[in-house]
C-alpha cells in the first residue's frame, strides 16, 4: 500500500510540472499569434495599435484606408485567467509583449514599466 501512494503522489507531482509546461508552451504560442497579427496589422497601418484587449478583436480603424480588416477575430488571453502586457512604444513605432511563464528557472526578462511586476518572457517588434 505504501509503494503504490508514493507511485501516486510521484505521478500527481509530474503531471502538475506537464500542466505547467504546457500552459508556459501555450503562452509563447499565443504571443507569436498576437505577434503575427500585429505585423500584418503595422504594414496596413503603417502603426502598431495603441491598445489591444485579450478577448476582443484586433481589427483596422477606418482610419487605416484599408476597409474592414480583422487581423485576430479573438485576442488570446493567459491560459489560467488575464491578459498578456501590450506596450506599444511612443508613436506606435514599436512594442513589446510580456508574460509571466510558470517555469521560474527562466531568466527574467526585463519588463519595463508597462508590465508591472515578473515577467519571464518577452516578445518585441523586429
Amino acid at each position: 500500500m505504501t509503494i503504490i501512494a508514493l507511485l501516486a503522489g510521484l505521478s500527481l507531482f509530474a503531471i502538475g510540472g506537464v500542466r505547467e509546461s504546457a500552459r508556459d508552451g501555450r503562452r509563447k504560442s499565443d504571443l507569436e499569434v498576437i505577434r503575427s497579427a500585429l505585423e500584418l496589422y503595422k504594414a496596413d497601418c503603417n502603426v502598431y495599435p495603441g491598445s489591444i484587449t485579450g478577448g476582443g478583436t484586433l481589427s483596422a480603424p477606418a482610419s487605416c484606408g484599408v476597409g474592414s480588416v480583422t487581423y485576430l477575430q479573438k485576442v488570446p488571453q493567459d491560459p489560467i485567467g488575464g491578459d498578456y502586457r501590450y506596450c506599444p512604444a511612443a508613436g506606435n513605432i514599436r512594442y513589446s509583449l510580456y508574460t509571466h511563464l510558470e517555469d521560474d528557472t527562466n531568466t527574467e526578462a526585463a519588463c519595463g514599466s508597462c508590465a508591472n511586476g515578473v515577467c519571464r518572457y518577452v516578445v518585441t517588434s523586429p
